[in-house]
C-alpha cells in the first residue's frame, strides 16, 4: 500500500475540521463496514497494444487518483482504495479474470464500486465480476459512453475493441446500450453486427442535440428492462479539446456536460452496481486536462452513489 499512500497526498486545510477534508484525508486502504465506495485500478493497456492504439493508459489509474486526491470531500460515506491489478507479461486474459474476482468480492461486501482503467479492456474484467456477483440468470444491462462499438472479431485474440462482442456472444442475459457512437469511426460491418446483436445505440451527432429529458427517458427505459446495470465510460468519446490524453482522440466528440448528465442519470438508479472509466492516457495529456476531467467524472459518480436512496 506504500505506492498508494505516496499517491494520495495533497493540500491540507485543517487537520481536525472534517468539513474541510479532501479525498486524500479520508481515503482508507483497509475495508471497514458496508455501503461505502470502493476503488480498484486496472493497470493495463495490453488490449490497446493488441488493437494497435497509443500506449500509456496503464498509467491511468494512478494519475486519476492524483487528481482526485486534493478535491474536497463532501460525503458521509467512506471510500476505500483496494489498489491496482496489473497485467503482467501481456497476459491480459489472466488479468481480466483477477479483476473480475476483485470486483465480485467488493460488490458482495455491499460496496459501490468504481474501476479506474486502463485501456477499455478493463470493462471485460468488470463485467466478469458483476456477472459473478449477481448470478447468471439475472438480466444485465451494460451502458457504454463511447465513440466505438468495440465489437470487433476476436478470432485471433481479445483486444480493447472486442469486449462487447465477447460478452454478447457468451451471455444470453446481457444487453448493450452505447451512447456517442461516431458514424465514421466504425466500419459498416460493425453497424451490421450491432443490428444482429440488437444493440441499442445513439450516434454522437444525435446525442449532442438530444434534450436531456429525452436522453433520460431512453436511459431509464433501458434500465427498467434489467435486474442490474453497470456503466462504462471510454474517455475517447469526448472532444479532443477536452480530452487530448486518450488512446484514440476524437475531433467530433461529446462535451463533458452531456457525459456528466448520463453518469448522473444512470448512477441515480439503485440497479446500477458500478462504474468504470477507461482510456486516460497521461503520455499524451496536456496539463493533466484529461486526468482532471476523469477525476471530476469519478467525483460525480461517488456523489451519485452516496446520495441515492
Amino acid at each position: 500500500m506504500d505506492e498508494l499512500q505516496d499517491i494520495w497526498i495533497g493540500r491540507v486545510d485543517s487537520e481536525t475540521d472534517q468539513s474541510q477534508s479532501r479525498y486524500h484525508q479520508v481515503v482508507r486502504f483497509q475495508e471497514q463496514g458496508e455501503n461505502n465506495v470502493g476503488l480498484i485500478g486496472f493497470a493495463s493497456d495490453e488490449g490497446v497494444r493488441r488493437n494497435h492504439g497509443r500506449l500509456g493508459a496503464k498509467e491511468g489509474p494512478n494519475v486519476i487518483r492524483k487528481q482526485l486526491a486534493s478535491l474536497p470531500w463532501h460525503f458521509s460515506n467512506g471510500i476505500f482504495d483496494f489498489g491496482n491489478i496489473y497485467c503482467v507479461d501481456q497476459a491480459l486474459e489472466d488479468a481480466q479474470i483477477k479483476l473480475g474476482k476483485a470486483v465480485s468480492q467488493v460488490l458482495n461486501n455491499n460496496h459501490k464500486l468504481i474501476v479506474l482503467g486502463g485501456g477499455h479492456e478493463t470493462t471485460y474484467g468488470h463485467y466478469l465480476g458483476v456477472r459473478e456477483a449477481i448470478g447468471s440468470e439475472k438480466k444485465l444491462g451494460i451502458i457504454n459512453i463511447d465513440a466505438h462499438f468495440d465489437m470487433r472479431p476476436y478470432d485471433i485474440e481479445p483486444t480493447s475493441g472486442t469486449m462487447f462482442k465477447q460478452i454478447l456472444d457468451d451471455d444470453p442475459n446481457a444487453s448493450y446500450f452505447v451512447m456517442g457512437i461516431q458514424q465514421f469511426g466504425n466500419t459498416v460491418s460493425l453497424f451490421e453486427e450491432a443490428k444482429v446483436k440488437n444493440v441499442h445505440y445513439v450516434l454522437e451527432e444525435h446525442l449532442n442535440h438530444t434534450a436531456i429529458e429525452d436522453l433520460t427517458t431512453k436511459l431509464k427505459q433501458f434500465i427498467d428492462r434489467h435486474d442490474a446495470v453497470y456503466l462504462t465510460l471510454c474517455m475517447d468519446v469526448l472532444n479532443v479539446s477536452y480530452a487530448p490524453g486518450v488512446s484514440a482522440t476524437n475531433a467530433f466528440g461529446l462535451d463533458p456536460f452531456k457525459v456528466r448528465e448520463i453518469i448522473r442519470t444512470v448512477l441515480a438508479s439503485d440497479k446500477t452496481t458500478s462504474f468504470d472509466i477507461c482510456e486516460v492516457n497521461p503520455a499524451y495529456d496536456i496539463d493533466n486536462r484529461t486526468a482532471k476531467l476523469a477525476a471530476a467524472f469519478v467525483n460525480e459518480a461517488i456523489h451519485m452513489f452516496t446520495t441515492r436512496k
